[in-house]
């Protein structure tokens, strides 16, 4: 069943930006109904929310009904997140304070669903005490609020005030959407990405690593209420929304990371690809060509897995095992070695599999020798299984 965002809109600049929100929640298979403001339709026509949300877009509060149904009760518990995307400083104080006076704060004022608010507007009226006493106020009350960001803003001004970027909102609208609280009170911890070793102060070592299948475990692990720490490489990714991020780029800083937090967590799981070896002399200048060949030495880096397997106490630990041969072999032999709860295996010779795809086949191999055979799925939708798997491990200690 699909879930349903009901979307009010406000009337600032960014309102166009609400367009391409709609679009990422439909592509996502979510029902948005719009309720828009009176000046809202000053900037963005209603025809064109209608357009893309495939819903009539509600404006007047005593518009002649198509259906027999009170249209802000109906519209309130549809909501399994109601977003306000821009809010303006006017919207803000209104529900802050209680007032009721058009369809938009009317419906906010009736819904039980969760409230995300983004703010938009001039630096100087987000700075305002007035304002940020009204955040505060509905912070208080359980709203979500995302902060506006700072930039070149309509006015011309520089300062924080610009909407939120769009990728953000909906990953919240997704944290929100999520009624499955099962990880609430756990604290996770998950490695992602690849590693770097400088050559030089131009060249590095690294590996194909793009990150995806750890950020979509920190950010499943997050939706279904655990606290995330999540040890990244050098990615492009987005990091998740109400994850505690840590950016490391070398496999020693990883390591000092890794060990500084793992003693404190539930659960553990090692995604990221660390490089098994570094330059023992990194040049402080650019080594210029000069002979046909070129030898760099390597030695050896902690193996960070290893390390976390010697010292684990309580925590379930999880790693990866990406192979070109022997899959099943190399993997069984990592998890006895490692002392691991549980390991995942792909064979990234496989087709869409492996490395920078959104997608992964795998094998989940357990401590006890249970052998879980998996089709390619989306990375998002194979992290929400490994932590089922996860959950099992938990319930049988």
């Amino acid at each position: 069943m699909s879930k349903t965002v009901v979307l009010g809109v406000t009337g600032g600049i960014a309102a166009y930006k609400a367009l391409d929100l709609i679009s990422k929640l439909k592509k996502k298979n979510i029902d948005v109904h719009v309720i828009m403001t009176e000046s809202a339709t000053k900037f963005v026509t209603p025809l064109s929310f209608q357009s893309l949300s495939q819903n009539p877009v509600v404006v007047d509060m005593f518009a002649e009904p198509k259906t027999w149904e009170i249209q802000h009760i109906s519209l309130a518990d549809k909501a399994d997140v109601f977003a306000i995307v821009p809010a303006t400083a006017n919207v803000i104080g209104k529900i802050a304070n209680g007032i009721a006076d058009d369809m938009l704060t009317t419906t906010v004022m009736a819904t039980k669903a969760p409230v995300l608010i983004a703010p938009a507007m001039n630096v100087n009226m987000y700075e305002n005490p007035i304002l940020q006493r009204n955040i505060s106020i509905l912070k208080q009350y359980g709203y979500h609020i995302i902060e506006p960001i700072e930039g070149r803003l309509a006015c011309g001004y520089v300062g924080k005030g610009k909407l939120a970027e769009v990728d953000v909102i909906v990953d919240y609208i997704d944290m929100l959407l999520c009624k499955n609280k099962d990880y609430a009170g756990k604290k996770v911890l998950v490695t992602a990405g690849p590693t770097v070793e400088d050559i030089d102060p131009v060249r590095f070592i690294s590996n194909h690593s793009s990150g995806k299948m750890g950020y979509s475990i920190a950010r499943a692990a997050r939706n279904r209420g655990a606290e995330v720490i999540l040890i990244t490489g050098p990615t492009d990714i987005m990091p998740p929304v109400g994850v505690k991020v840590i950016r490391v780029k070398t496999a020693q800083e990883m390591y000092d990371e890794v060990m500084k937090y793992f003693p404190n967590v539930d659960i553990a799981i090692k995604a990221a690809a660390v490089a098994d070896y570094r330059v023992e002399n990194v040049s402080n200048t650019k080594i210029k060509k000069s002979e046909d060949s070129f030898e760099i030495k390597l030695i050896k880096n902690k193996d960070i897995l290893l390390e976390m397997g010697k010292i684990k106490t309580n925590q379930i630990l999880v790693g990866f095992a990406a192979e070109t041969n022997d899959l099943i072999q190399n993997a069984k032999l990592k998890l006895a070695n490692k002392n691991l709860d549980m390991i995942i295996a792909n064979d990234i010779t496989q087709e869409n599999s492996g490395f920078n795809y959104d997608t992964n086949t795998v094998k989940i191999i357990k401590k006890d020798g249970q052998l879980v055979q998996l089709p390619n799925m989306l990375k998002q939708e194979l992290a929400d299984i490994i932590l089922n798997y996860i959950l099992e491990i938990k319930l049988k200690r």
